[in-house]
């Protein structure tokens, strides 16, 4: 559920410059994504959400919304969870990756409004 709450919530609060769902259910109408920031999404693929992630690639697409969804083959629902037995390491190091990356782009100070204090002597 929390996936599909950070798209919810992306669509209705411009203060969010960067999401990252995974496994996330998309709003309805989908056109609602229309108001969305960028988007790193990561979905596996013998999940019921891959088709969410496939159709919300599809209409950041068409409205030009800058986004990275990918659907990991052969991986399942919380893939991310180190402790339980749908772990899956290769989806959730590239995953834990690509959203770090993304999160550098989008979300550095200078991009959130935000100004580096100047270091001092002591720090």
């Amino acid at each position: 559920m929390g996936g599909g709450f950070a798209i919810a919530w992306a669509c209705t609060d411009d203060r969010l410059k960067a999401i990252a769902p995974f496994y996330g259910a998309n709003p309805r109408p989908i056109d609602a994504v229309s108001r969305i920031c960028p988007v790193v999404g990561s979905y596996p693929e013998k999940d019921f959400s891959a088709n969410a992630g496939r159709a919300l690639d599809e209409v950041l697409d068409r409205y030009k919304i800058e986004h990275d969804i990918k659907i990991y083959p052969g991986a399942r629902h919380s893939f991310f969870d180190d402790r339980g037995r749908a772990f899956n390491q290769d989806a959730a190091l590239d995953s834990w990756t690509r959203t770090m990356a993304f999160f550098g782009k989008h979300l550095a100070p200078t991009k959130a409004g935000l100004k580096p204090k100047p270091k001092t002597e002591a720090g």
